[in-house]
């Protein structure tokens, strides 16, 4: 071949390149089942994001919780005014009300006085297991209301938690969705799963010396059973260190049953064993009277089985335990079926169904719906926000609401999009690198977050208490414009003790 021909022939390839270059999409493109990705103009010229700083980010989510000290009213009510309407780290609350959690509130200050325990079932997908960020909620709210115990464990534990140590025998369990083996009916109960004891079985459990777990997880002095469609005779006996205890014997029962034991002291270990047929939904290890927050932890789930459980076997259960409050965390596991942001309106379709259905089967419960965190994809070798996220994210909010649940918008609270990504780079990591788990670290950051703007709200209705509702809904609406008019003239209000019991008039 000539010279001439050779270099014109390199010409017209860099030449075809650069026209590829030039126009070829910076999202790529898709031919079939194949994702095709080229060096692009757009894609080169496109402004580089601003990489995120996670210790800023926290710094401020922690600043935002902090209330200036005041003793004039107006500036505490200010403060809560601009928290509820402004934070982003804020629940957000079905229209706007304040006062949507009040009742639990008054239920959870009454718990220990009244000697029970409320519980809050923390449903999630794999970000949850372990008890990871369910554990840093309940030591924070058990400080607040009383309570103690890691709470609610199933009868077959599958993946090891920092909160308690257990085993079984004799115990078949059976799992509403998943690969695991499937009942021939759909009573599985509140953890969606339940062991089948059919003669003999048991279930241990050992006080944690987990280096993570928190202080009050190790305080057990009350053991009870959740069961059902025991048959005649059934019997449990509990075995703790060298406490004697009575067997509890019950008679044929199709529906669900609560046998309790409580105990003299915590106990380090202990042993249920069963004798006869029965169907084991939980077992719950609680402490002193307060609040029990239950980690069911839902590895691959996208939160839309709870429908396949039987209605009456949720119902009552709910209502044996005293479920105060439903946490829904769900909404990563479905971003792989959303490859277009029409896919996101079947998916909303299905959790409105699960929420109608748990307000059906626990209508004493209030709701809480956690959005899904960042998750880290590579796109053209950098690594970025899986496509459609922070649609889903906004989607889940205003479904969350329209439903009348409050949101916590987690997806933000790590500081938006692509801050998965420096969550993993972090030193010490705050996320794993499958740029989707939070380390142990990160999830105790989250679970932190979490309860701070929980108790925020507690705050809120514990000052409420000491001021007539007019003036709280005079400030809470107040004009910006006359809020300054106020500050300007220096008006003096009453001051606010949280610690006093003396109302405010």
């Amino acid at each position: 071949m000539k010279p001439i021909r050779t270099i014109i022939f390199i010409f017209s390839i860099m030449l075809v390149l650069g026209i590829m270059w030039y126009f070829f999409p910076a999202e790529g493109m898709t031919v079939g089942n194949l994702d095709l990705r080229f060096p692009s103009y757009a894609e080169d010229k496109a402004p580089s994001k601003e990489k995120i700083d996670v210790d800023k980010v926290l710094y401020k989510v922690d600043k935002s919780f902090e209330m200036t000290a005041s003793d004039n009213l107006l500036d505490s009510i200010r403060f809560f005014r601009d928290y509820l309407k402004e934070n982003p780290n804020r629940i957000y609350l079905p229209n706007d009300d304040y006062t949507f959690f009040d009742t639990l509130f008054a239920q959870f200050d009454d718990a220990q006085e009244q000697g029970k325990t409320y519980r809050i079932m923390h449903y999630g997908d794999s970000q949850i297991e372990m008890d990871r960020i369910s554990s840093v909620l309940r030591e924070k709210l058990q400080e607040h209301f009383g309570g103690s115990g890691p709470n609610m464990i199933p009868a077959v534990q599958t993946v090891a938690t920092i909160s308690v140590v257990q085993n079984e025998t004799g115990l078949k369990r059976y799992m509403v969705y998943g690969d695991a083996n499937r009942a021939s009916h759909n009573r599985y109960g509140v953890m969606s799963q339940f062991g089948q004891v059919m003669g003999e079985g048991s279930i241990g459990f050992t006080q944690t010396n987990h280096s993570q777990a928190f202080a009050k997880v190790k305080e057990i002095s009350t053991v009870s059973v959740l069961l059902g469609k025991n048959s005649n005779g059934f019997k449990a006996t509990l075995h703790c260190d060298n406490i004697k205890t009575e067997p509890k014997v019950l008679k044929a029962n199709d529906g669900v049953s609560l046998i309790t034991w409580t105990l003299p002291a915590d106990v380090k270990r202990g042993t249920i064993k069963f004798h006869g047929r029965a169907e084991i939904y939980a077992v719950l290890l609680d402490g002193e009277a307060g609040v029990a927050v239950d980690n069911v932890a839902l590895r691959g789930c996208a939160g839309t089985i709870f429908t396949r459980i039987n209605e009456s076997t949720l119902q009552q259960s709910f209502e044996l335990l005293g479920t105060r409050l439903i946490i829904m965390q769900f909404g990563g596991n479905n971003m792989p079926n959303i490859t277009t942001p029409q896919k996101i309106t079947p998916y909303m379709a299905d959790l409105e169904r699960q929420i109608r259905y748990l307000k059906r089967v626990a209508p004493k419960a209030s709701l809480l719906f956690i959005g899904p965190s960042d998750m880290g994809r590579r796109y053209g070798g950098k690594m970025g926000t899986w496509k459609y996220l922070p649609e889903l994210n906004d989607s889940l909010r205003v479904m969350a609401l329209r439903n009348n649940v409050a949101y916590w918008d987690m997806f933000h609270v790590m500081g938006g999009e692509g801050s998965m990504a420096q969550w993993v780079k972090h030193n010490p990591p705050m996320a794993g690198p499958d740029y989707i788990h939070f380390t142990m670290r990160g999830a105790q950051q989250i679970g932190a977050n979490l309860a701070r703007s929980f108790t925020t709200y507690y705050d809120f209705y514990k000052l409420r208490q000491h001021v007539p509702s007019d003036k709280v809904i005079e400030f809470v609406n107040l004009d910006p414009v006359e809020d300054s008019i106020r500050t300007s003239r220096r008006i003096k209000l009453p001051t606010y003790n949280p610690y006093g019991n003396k109302t405010i008039l």
